[in-house]
């Protein structure tokens, strides 16, 4: 289930920019994946966008709603605890068995204490189990807490969920992505990929939202917000 390059660099260190890296993930990707399998990908970004699923989701002003998920260790994290201590950085991710969602959690957790600086903490929500969150966090090294949002029911209030098309589904399938066992429900729902800064009153200060999952903001961008 744990991405890992062909270069097999140690996860973590990786310094560059976060377009580079992915930038290398789809060459890659570009390289060994089946055309046809690209092209299904493509067409549901396309139609993801299509809908305007970013730009209908919870926007700049908007109080967020609160919530209460536990973390990849099974203990309770209540939001208005965490915003009590400063702003909140949230990025919802679809899941440890996307590279590009494991290069942003890496990217991430690299400017951790730069974030703890400017007195903000740091969590990810995505759908998959408590379980999956754990193995994530383990695998990659990650010291801020994966929270795990059954049946994707936060998400939804941020307005980020779609339902995979069946023939992505196929395609999940047959690679042996299988959403229902990941996730631990049948829907197949997923968030579009999201990063949001929470004022301690709950108000949006910033959000980045992308129907396109190969796409996450710089962590340097999040940082100059921060600041």
């Amino acid at each position: 289930m744990k991405w890992r390059s062909l270069s097999e660099a140690t996860p973590g260190l990786d310094a560059r920019p976060l377009r580079e890296i992915f930038a290398e993930r789809k060459a890659k990707i570009a390289q060994y994946v089946p055309n046809e399998t690209q092209a299904v990908h493509a067409r549901v970004i396309a139609e993801l966008k299509e809908r305007q699923l970013a730009e209908n989701a919870l926007g700049v002003g908007a109080k967020a709603p609160e919530f209460t998920l536990f973390d990849h260790d099974g203990k309770l994290v209540l939001s208005m605890e965490l915003l009590s201590a400063g702003r909140l950085v949230i990025c919802f991710f679809r899941g440890r068995w996307d590279p590009f969602c494991c290069g942003q959690m890496e990217a991430m957790n690299r400017v951790l204490p730069e974030i703890v600086q400017a007195d903000a903490s740091l969590v990810a929500i995505s759908p998959q189990s408590v379980k999956q969150s754990f193995f994530m966090a383990d695998q990659h090294g990650l010291r801020f807490r994966l929270l795990s949002d059954a049946g994707s029911q936060v998400a939804r209030q941020f307005r980020l969920v779609y339902r995979v098309p069946t023939e992505q589904e196929a395609i999940y399938r047959r690679s042996f992505t299988n959403l229902p066992f990941i996730n631990g429900d049948e829907t197949w729902e997923l968030p579009i990929p999201a990063t949001y800064i929470l004022d301690q009153d709950s108000t949006v200060l910033y959000v980045a939202a992308n129907e396109d999952y190969t796409e996450r903001p710089e962590p340097v961008e999040i940082l100059e917000r921060l600041k």
